[in-house]
């Protein structure tokens, strides 16, 4: 598990990171989600122990990295900015170097490459110079790199940076199996990618961190109004008639027209039964609704409206 309680890193009189404090347990898969300069790898690097914070304390498993870098570090993976590799040395020779440096057993060490190699698809490459491979190879090299120990932890950040469409599907899926018997907490600005792999989402917008929840809770408007899509089979007046009757609706929208259907996006306070509203007055109009849905809010809806609040947003259970 990772623990992060109120971390702060300043550069002289700018916080880059701004009381931080979140969980990561065994089994999840956390994306750590932001703008670029919101603080995630400066975060990252605290979390491993290559960057002292200025105050606030992590443990991994309990252990206080500030008390016990050596320990923590050989409990992570980690996959970090821009990815550095030595280019002047082969795969295979790269990786070897890195499993000896990690501690792991010589008799061991030949099948963990191997399979480590096959996990992240660069086979194909291992015996190829670093220098000469594409970065989608180079970054897959850095993947394999962090999984070598098997540790409990994985920290990567930006893991799909660089990489064909192929080449994200197979990486994603194989977090998403790591994820089983790992802690994983990856950063991203790639919002498909945290609906897609993710079980919780961090948002860090200026180094506060604004948001922390399911990604489930990312698709609820936020801002505590719900949405719905109403068809009315009738004029445009007609539905706009029942709209202005129909009690705790915000805002009604015209959205289009079409083979007799007139639609709209109506908005409402959260826990407003709008829906049952809107059909009895329908039916006391006599105005036939043919479409009645629920409409989620997407991800760039609500990352735009967390990072330019003023204050966290609180997610409701």
């Amino acid at each position: 598990m990772i623990e992060v309680h109120d971390l702060v890193k300043r550069w002289g009189e700018r916080d880059a990171v701004s009381h931080v404090s979140f969980t990561v347990g065994q089994g999840d898969i956390v994306g750590f989600l932001g703008p670029n300069g919101a603080g995630k790898s400066t975060t990252m690097r605290m979390i491993t122990g290559y960057l002292r914070p200025t105050s606030g304390e992590v443990r991994l498993g309990g252990t206080f990295v500030s008390q016990d870098s050596k320990t923590v570090r050989a409990s992570i993976g980690y996959l970090p900015e821009n990815n550095p590799l030595y280019e002047d040395l082969r795969v295979r020779e790269y990786l070897d170097f890195r499993a000896a440096l990690k501690g792991v057993p010589r008799a061991f060490r030949k099948k963990r490459i191997e399979q480590t190699l096959e996990a992240c698809e660069v086979t194909e490459v291992a015996d190829r110079i670093i220098g000469t491979c594409s970065k989608g190879f180079r970054q897959r090299v850095g993947l394999a790199d962090a999984l070598l120990a098997n540790p409990p932890v994985l920290i990567l950040d930006e893991p799909t940076v660089g990489l064909d469409p192929g080449q994200v599907v197979h990486t994603r899926a194989l977090i998403k199996q790591l994820a089983a018997d790992h802690t994983v907490l990856l950063s991203t600005h790639i919002l498909p990618e945290v609906e897609a792999i993710c079980t919780r989402a961090l948002i860090l917008h200026e180094g506060r961190l604004l948001f922390d929840g399911t990604v489930s809770d990312l698709h609820r408007d936020l801002s505590g109004s719900s949405r719905v899509i109403c068809g009315f089979l009738s004029s445009r007046e007609a539905g706009q008639a029942c709209l202005a009757h129909t009690t705790g609706i915000e805002d009604a929208a015209f959205l289009d027209e079409a083979e007799g259907v007139c639609r709209f996006r109506v908005s409402a306070p959260s826990g407003t039964a709008v829906r049952e509203a809107l059909f009895r007055e329908c039916a006391a109009q006599h105005v036939p609704l043919v479409e009645l849905t629920p409409e989620r809010v997407s991800l760039e809806e609500a990352f735009l409206f967390i990072t330019t609040r003023e204050s966290p947003v609180q997610v409701q259970a």
